[in-house]
């Protein structure tokens, strides 16, 4: 585990620090702390949790990722209140009562992927953090990539750079990228071809909110989802005809241009957005190890985004929706600068005329049903279309080195589900899922015309899942999961069991704990590359993951919520490259114990803290190299903190104070060569001129603090940007 930023004597004394105020904080009151999220996303409220009461019913409405009409549970207002505490109440609503502001907004948060149907924050029993589209407008964020930069327990900044459209990674709890399952409304996008889903390609114009849930998430999605699970819910349509534009000007020859609109006919709803995105990233920066300094060149990027939703209400009881997603980049690839002494770095160089292009169609329709006569039986069934496509073209030196690469992956995919409430304690979700991909990969030599084909294969998934969700008494809660998976390799029929538990032992204090088993199918490159260096294996079997997680989460007093997990998380079957067979093997075992700590705290009326705290300490157990046994696991052992003050009101002012920092990580191996950790603040502010138009305006690394995310590649060091918000 690498150390963070401050020093040891700096952690420790923060540590106590820490467990003093909360100490100080803790009271004896009634609600019970479930799932933190960021507390000044939230509008104020009047009332009080203290007499909230879980009542599980259906609730026949659209979710925000169009699957279904979902089960979820409704908090209703205990009607045996005194006259007493009546009084107490009218007094408390005069002064925007901070217990449901901190604890009951947040607890009844939506989110979809711990039950795969709509439920609350309150109802998981895994650790679930919820970005907001509040959340995502105050920060300014303008890729879900950067959205997810203050999320515990998730290392989000990528291995390229800071800059817009850079590639983005996410490191979940000792996984790499490609061990995390990307979810755009519940369904899979993630390459079967070549691994993972670049999140930079997601402008937030068209987020709702994204949710991420660390450990394994097979049990209920299937391959890939070993480290974590990233859901992205799109926005959907409103009731009233609205329009929203969007401009925003920034450092680097940022321009930025979106506009959404949405509304409903009679019985037809509708939403349709358009973002164009420019930058030309041409930061001026330094390399000390090699002296170099310079400016970055061929880094431009240029989105053209689309979107389509529409929703048509059959009858009372069906519903039919159509969504589709059209994603456009064309960006340079500068490359890095060659560090001979870093072995990671020596064979780097600064590509002046390089360029990667992506062409993505992401489709659905969906019918959602509720049967019977009672709200107690809902029906989903999916089908999905994508095609995602990637070509880089390889222009810089010599023409006769000029190369092309074309990866194009087709996706057909069908989810049927059915939500029963079987009775008022008792929730069934299950189903069954098919997914069909085709990839091809080609090189091309530019000056002869002649092609090589890498690979043109395809693979068949389907499963059969089921989760069982039992209230065995009012205060403790239990879930069961099972999972198939058949899919057409030799190697592919996987069993993913999961089970977890949620217990309030007491009116402040709420422990939980899960254990899941996951699994990874092998990338189409890792099975069938004819690349000469890098020779396919169709013997390989897939990855398996252990994730185990307890936790506790608490109130304190009135005035915040305070989250602790400790986590476990243990892959085997790693695939890795052998180096001297040029091949892939399964040859890895890497563990990750580890912490995730979040903390939100009202200060006092308007004015916020929010902070988490994330250690991995991923060991590798098992390599073909003696060497790497009991080293960290490259990228993915940086411990990390971000803290944040902020002010927000009901007119809609918001202005904060953010800072994220990333501890020191190896970047081989063997744990020979690392990169330094990083501290950044940035400084974030809404204006609203009126109820219609806001001002927004953000420095991010407002100290210019420079780093390298990978040795060689800088960081954009200071961005500032300003932006207007308009609705008509």
């Amino acid at each position: 585990m690498r150390k963070i930023i401050f020093n040891y004597q700096s952690r420790i004394q923060f540590t106590v620090l820490i467990l003093t105020v909360l100490r100080i904080l803790s009271g004896n009151d009634s609600a019970i702390a479930q799932d933190i999220l960021q507390i000044s996303e939230f509008p104020q409220h009047q009332g009080s949790a203290k007499d909230l009461e879980i009542v599980p019913e259906i609730v026949p409405e659209t979710p925000p990722e169009n699957t279904s009409y979902t089960i979820s549970n409704r908090e209703d207002i205990a009607q045996n209140t005194t006259s007493q505490e009546a009084e107490k109440e009218k007094e408390k609503e005069k002064e925007a009562d901070i217990e449901l502001t901190v604890i009951g907004e947040i607890l009844d948060q939506p989110v979809f992927t711990p039950f795969r149907r709509e439920g609350k924050v309150r109802d998981a029993t895994r650790p679930v953090y919820v970005i907001n589209r509040k959340e995502i407008e105050a920060q300014g964020a303008r890729t879900v990539k950067e959205a997810l930069r203050f999320v515990p327990g998730i290392l989000p900044d990528g291995t390229v750079g800071t800059e817009i459209g850079g590639l983005s990674g996410q490191f979940i709890r000792g996984s790499n990228t490609g061990q995390v399952l990307i979810l755009i409304n519940g369904r899979p996008v993630n390459n079967l071809g070549s691994g993972g889903f670049d999140l930079s390609e997601i402008t937030t114009d068209i987020v709702e909110r994204v949710e991420v849930v660390p450990g394994g998430g097979s049990t209920l999605y299937g391959s890939d989802a070993i480290g974590g699970t990233i859901n992205v819910i799109t926005r959907r349509p409103t009731k009233d005809i609205t329009t929203t534009a969007q401009i925003r000007f920034g450092s680097y020859d940022l321009n930025e241009q979106s506009i959404q609109t949405s509304g409903k006919q009679g019985s037809v709803s509708w939403l349709l957005g358009y973002n164009r995105t420019r930058a030309n990233n041409n930061f001026d920066y330094s390399i000390p190890e090699v002296d170099f300094d310079g400016t970055r060149e061929n880094a431009d990027v240029l989105y053209n985004n689309f979107n389509l939703q529409v929703n048509a209400e059959l009858n009372k009881r069906q519903s039919l929706s159509f969504n589709t997603i059209y994603l456009a980049k064309d960006q340079g690839v500068p490359g890095g600068v060659a560090i001979p002494q870093i072995s990671q770095a020596a064979f780097n160089s600064l590509t002046d005329n390089n360029r990667k292009y992506t062409d993505q169609v992401l489709t659905d329709l969906t019918w959602n049903a509720n049967l019977g006569k009672a709200n107690d039986s809902l029906l989903t069934a999916r089908v999905y279309l994508d095609f995602l496509n990637t070509r880089f073209d390889n222009r810089t030196g010599d023409i006769s080195n000029h190369q092309q690469f074309d990866n194009n992956q087709n996706s057909l995919g069908v989810q049927v589900q059915h939500n029963w409430q079987i009775a008022k304690n008792h929730n069934l979700t299950y189903g069954f899922d098919y997914r069909n991909v085709s990839a091809k990969n080609v090189t091309r030599n530019l000056a002869d015309g002649i092609e090589i084909e890498n690979y043109d294969d395809s693979i068949g998934q389907g499963a059969v899942f089921a989760k069982y969700l039992v209230d065995v008494t009012p205060n403790l809660r239990l879930n069961f999961g099972l999972r198939q998976d058949f899919n057409s390799l030799i190697n592919g029929s996987v069993t993913s069991p999961a089970v977890g538990a949620r217990w309030n032992i007491s009116k402040d204090t709420t422990v939980r704990g899960n254990y899941i088993r996951n699994f990874r199918v092998p990338t189409l490159f890792n099975l069938f590359s004819n690349s000469p260096f890098a020779q396919g294996n169709p013997d390989l079997k897939p990855e398996r993951g252990d994730s185990f997680d307890i936790g506790i989460d608490q109130k304190l007093g009135d005035i915040g919520l305070l989250r602790f997990t400790f986590f476990s998380n243990t892959i085997t079957d790693n695939i890795a490259y052998d180096n001297i067979n040029f091949t892939y093997e399964n040859i890895g075992k890497v563990r990750t114990n580890g912490v995730e700590i979040a903390l939100n705290l009202q200060l006092v009326k308007n004015f916020y803290f929010s902070g988490n705290y994330t250690a991995n300490d991923p060991r590798i157990l098992e390599s073909s190299n003696p060497v790497e046994v009991d080293q960290e696991l490259r990228f993915a052992g940086a411990d990390s903190i971000n803290l944040g003050f902020s002010y927000e009101n009901s007119q809609g002012w918001y202005t904060g104070i953010l800072m994220h920092s990333l501890g020191s990580y190896p970047t081989n191996n063997t744990n020979t060569e690392f990169l330094s950790g990083y501290t950044t603040f940035d400084f974030k502010l809404r204006v609203p001129i009126s109820e219609d138009l806001a001002l927004n305006s953000s420095v991010e690394n407002i100290f210019d603090q420079r780093f390298q995310l990978f040795s060689g590649f800088p960081d954009a060091g200071r961005i500032v940007q300003v932006g207007m918000n308009y609705k008509f």
